[in-house]
């Protein structure tokens, strides 16, 4: 097994949708999946990133609104024909070869397949795809043509296609998807160029193609341009035609007009192997600050692949960009590509390799405060309200109604009540300045008003003397109401309420790094108190990860024996999830992944809460036997928080998380866009668990406790402008800085 690539054999049109997902390239600025150009079973990708459009569709006689990332025009489609045949397509071609291999080191997706027509003339065809990682812009794909026992004309055909729609998500097809519109299409001195319009958000986007191979016949349709070649190929001697790529939008900056830009930069272009160089060269500078070296192929492979696409969606060129996390990347059309709180579990590891770019994603945050602040004012709150989902503007994206799959019903979606995601981005905004030893006022107003928002939650319970936040839903997800009651939310979250406590504690810290922010001695009193007063319930023994959640069933574990989405089958089967004490993901176990052990259990006994030193066990095992794992995030926090005691099993689960896409454990939700949260969670998981780096105000403390099965670990780090290099083993750890060893 090669660590550094990924490969699949033979054509398989049921599994296409998963290793389109898997192959997408990428840039930060847009991607492409990694769909063949010339098959029928396709589910053809490009996004670029920030590029939103919400259109209304009518479901159940309602009219509701949905913003999508839009799936812009194909620029991949090509094919072939030998003499007297029809057009190339993988599914009706008698295949003698047919392999496709992603070079993750140099960022390209390779195929190689071999034909026979119904003449027995058999051709091999190779081919090199990039997204380029030198200049966003641009992308390519070279095809070199072989006629191993026949000499002849090969018809080509390539194309840029707007007959494109968001339709990459089966339970989403009921709505509209039909999000462009105002196409047109052209040609100009050898290159060929489709423009596109946004229909709501009125975003231009222009695609335009070069193609170094003689002098096409060019058809222009007006949502489609294509050009025809001839090649005269010889037996045993290759031809090679490059199809050269420039992709430009209404949103980037420096340019006139999005078609002449795209114009412009598809005939500036270089060649083929010049780009391919360049974009080499480019993969290369980011592995050398990104590289982590495990032992082992198969595990090498799989973190080599969590860089990758995390670089793909979220690399140098995303810093300047209005953009956010999107939790299933740039690579396909589930959650909308919408913005939840995947950057907890993203932030972390950028910050320490990139920090430019975790500074770009909370500057993202930063610009829609006026937006949270508005959201925070219309349901009578102070500071700033983040989205649940949040997309272009920061408006609240999630929707209304969703879809069970498992009953076909339409259910009301509470989940907007998840408020913690603004726990999450100060998390982030604090862990940034741990890490960079920079706190920009943006910053800390950010932090600073998502600080008031959480205060205003908090209300003062005249009988038991403590804070309360009420009707909001934790990470857990599946519990959202009270069963029988009349509205949704929950009281008491711990999760919520014990980190509220920490946020309101990092506030003073940022007034004390910068004096001058806003704040009254009433407000800074009130937060003391609110400190000391928060209620956090418990029973049995551990930490309840809501008010009334003892007085929830248990439920009937072996029925459900292997039920990833219980909400779902529950539903399906006339019962609700919410009388049950029975999780998705982690949700009271989130504390043990954000904070030390010392970290929450100074927190609590700040709150007057007796803590023996056997509640985060017992709560961790409590949880734990109560999940279901619905998520791919559940297997990262439940990795970490055992990788102290129970590190066979911490080993089981980071396992689970390392394979969740590339073995897609959830059966389909890969082939709809990898898990971003899940990927830059393991690689967070290997710097700050097993390596035990932990990042504090007076420097960086290093602890590691490597699994049995991890002989090594070894990472550069850049830690307040220092470069680091960390060498690990089971035996001892060697720090590098600069060429100097300590």
């Amino acid at each position: 097994m090669n660590p550094w690539s990924l490969s699949y054999e033979g054509y398989d049109p049921a599994s296409e949708g998963l290793r389109e997902a898997l192959c997408t390239l990428g840039n930060g600025r847009f991607a492409t999946r990694g769909a063949s150009p010339d098959g029928r079973a396709r589910t053809p990708g490009t996004y670029a990133a920030g590029c939103y459009n919400r259109l209304p569709s009518t479901v159940e006689g309602r009219v509701v609104t949905n913003e999508d990332l839009v799936n812009l025009p194909d620029w991949l489609p090509l094919t072939f024909a030998t003499p007297g045949a029809a057009w190339f397509h993988p599914e009706r071609a008698d295949l003698l070869e047919y392999r496709q291999e992603l070079d993750m080191r140099h960022g390209v997706l390779l195929r190689e397949l071999r034909w026979r027509d119904r003449q027995d003339r058999v051709t091999q065809v190779r081919q090199r795809r990039l997204v380029s990682m030198a200049d966003p812009r641009l992308a390519a794909l070279e095809t070199t043509f072989t006629a191993e026992n026949w000499t002849g004309r090969l018809r080509v055909r390539a194309a840029l296609d707007g007959r494109v729609t968001n339709s990459g998500v089966a339970r989403y097809r009921d709505l509209r998807g039909d999000h462009l519109t105002c196409y047109t299409t052209g040609a100009l001195d050898g290159v060929t160029w489709l423009t596109a319009m946004t229909r709501s958000s009125g975003i231009t986007v222009a695609l335009a193609a070069r193609t170094d191979s003689g002098e096409p016949r060019v058809t222009e349709e007006p949502d489609r341009v294509t050009t025809d070649h001839v090649l005269d190929l010889v037996e045993n001697e290759p031809a090679t035609l490059a199809k050269i790529v420039a992709l430009t939008t209404s949103r980037d900056p420096a340019i006139h007009d999005p078609r002449s830009a795209a114009i412009r930069a598809a005939r500036r272009a270089p060649h083929f192997d010049a780009l391919m160089a360049q974009h080499a060269a480019a993969w290369e500078g980011l592995w050398e600050r990104a590289g982590i070296d495990v032992d082992g192929p198969e595990i090498a492979q799989i973190v080599h692949l969590h860089i990758f696409h995390l670089l793909q969606t979220l690399s140098p060129h995303t810093a300047d960009l209005d953009v956010g996390v999107p939790a299933r990347g740039l690579h396909g059309e589930a959650y909308r590509g919408h913005v939840f709180w995947d950057e907890l579990f993203v932030l972390p590891w950028l910050n320490l390799r990139f920090p430019e770019i975790s500074l770009g994603l909370l500057r993202y945050r930063w610009r829609r405060l006026p937006e949270a602040r508005a959201a925070a004012r219309a349901s009578g709150f102070d500071g700033a309200m983040f989205p649940w989902q949040s997309g272009s503007d920061g408006q609240e994206e999630t929707q209304t109604t969703h879809l069970n799959p498992v009953s076909g019903r339409w259910l009301p979606d509470n989940s907007r009540l998840q408020r913690h995601v603004g726990l999450g981005i100060a998390y982030n905004v604090w862990q940034h300045y741990l890490a960079t030893g920079s706190m920009p006022p943006w910053c800390a107003e950010l932090l600073l008003e998502i600080a008031r928002f959480f205060a205003s939650l908090a209300v003062l319970d005249p009988v038991s003397g403590r804070y309360e936040i009420r009707g909001v839903m934790g990470p857990d997800e599946y519990h959202e109401t009270y069963p029988g009651a009349a509205s949704p939310g929950l009281a008491n979250n711990a999760y919520t309420n014990i980190m509220t406590v920490w946020l309101l504690r990092r506030a003073r810290d940022t007034m004390r790094l910068l004096p001058g922010l806003p704040a009254t001695a009433h407000e800074l009193s009130r937060w003391e108190d609110i400190t000391r007063r928060v209620r956090v319930d418990f029973h049995d023994g551990v930490i309840s990860q809501f008010t009334g959640y003892a007085d929830l069933k248990d439920l009937d574990w072996e029925r459900y024996r292997g039920v990833r989405r219980l909400d779902r089958a529950l539903e399906a089967d006339g019962d609700d999830v919410n009388r049950y004490k029975a999780s998705k993901q982690a949700d009271t176990l989130m504390l043990f992944y954000l904070l030390t052990a010392d970290e929450l259990l100074d927190i609590l006994d700040g709150l007057n809460y007796l803590a023996d030193p056997g509640l985060i066990p017992r709560t961790i095992h409590y949880y734990l036997d109560r999940t279901s794992h619905g998520s791919t995030l559940s297997a990262v926090v439940h990795a970490w928080v055992l990788a102290r005691s129970d590190r066979a099993r911490s080993w089981h689960f980071f396992t689970e998380a390392l394979r969740s896409d590339i073995e897609d454990v959830q059966h389909g939700t890969t082939a709809e866009g990898i898990h971003l949260g899940a990927m830059g969670g393991t690689l967070d998981l290997l710097q700050r668990c097993y390596l035990g780096l932990e990042i504090h105000a007076d420097g960086l403390r290093l602890d590691p406790l490597l699994p049995d099965q991890l002989k090594i670990l070894s990472m550069p780090v850049l830690f307040r402008g220092a470069h680091i290099q960390i060498d690990a083993d089971h035996r001892r750890a060697r720090t590098f800085t600069r060429g100097n060893r300590s």
